[in-house]
């Protein structure tokens, strides 16, 4: 992911999605890798060595910016790998992304001495650790694979839903306070309010169906 990252110019994020180890160091790993800009998979990954491209399928988007693409590649991955050290203790990955360079890591530890062994091991390691949160849960999470939520999030909105959404988020409308307004946002895509406002509210629900099911009458 690193060298995926270093030779990326206008990398945004890339998210491990899954991995299963073969052997001798070597794991089939599936990335979610947006950028800033289009960009070729065998082109990036020509001259990394121990990584073959088995599958790749760009994900739809909105945006004419971004590009979002699925790639399942075959690496040799040599220690310290960070999926490694967090399956060495024990702990569920739930998440694992590269931005600007760090690496951000949601896990599912059994007690919280598990999770100093983590934190420890991954501090004399990699010789950085920073703890964001913690929270004590009695469900783990979903281990991996949450581009696949991305994939099924795209799938279920519009175009013009997903634009609007996109743009929002973007422009800091979710933020607290927000930095934007619905008029702004409006005047931005070239619509009325109106018809924002009935986009925005629509994507949201269908966003919560997702999670909740349809809406009992």
């Amino acid at each position: 992911m690193s060298k995926i990252d270093r030779r990326l110019r206008d990398a945004r994020s890339i998210e491990l999605d899954n991995a299963f180890y073969v052997e001798d160091g070597t794991w089939i790993e599936s990335l979610t890798i947006a950028s800033n800009g289009p960009f070729d998979v065998e082109s990036l990954l020509a001259d990394i060595s121990g990584v073959t491209v088995f599958y790749d399928e760009e994900i739809p988007t909105a945006s004419t910016d971004v590009q979002i693409r699925r790639v399942t590649i075959l690496a040799n991955e040599s220690y310290p790998f960070i999926l490694g050290l967090v399956l060495r203790q024990e702990t569920i990955p739930n998440r694992i992304v590269l931005q600007d360079g760090v690496f951000e890591v949601v896990a599912t530890a059994q007690d919280w001495d598990h999770f100093r062994e983590l934190a420890d091991e991954i501090q004399e390691t990699l010789g950085e650790f920073e703890l964001r949160s913690v929270t004590q849960d009695e469900a783990p999470g979903e281990p991996l694979d949450s581009g696949r939520l991305k994939e099924v999030l795209i799938s279920k909105l519009t175009d013009d839903q997903l634009a609007v959404l996109e743009t929002a988020f973007n422009h800091g409308y979710f933020h607290i306070p927000r930095e934007t307004s619905e008029t702004e946002l409006a005047d931005e895509l070239g619509i009325a309010q109106s018809t924002l406002s009935e986009r925005l509210r629509t994507a949201e629900r269908n966003l919560l169906e997702l999670i909740y099911g349809p809406r009992q009458e």
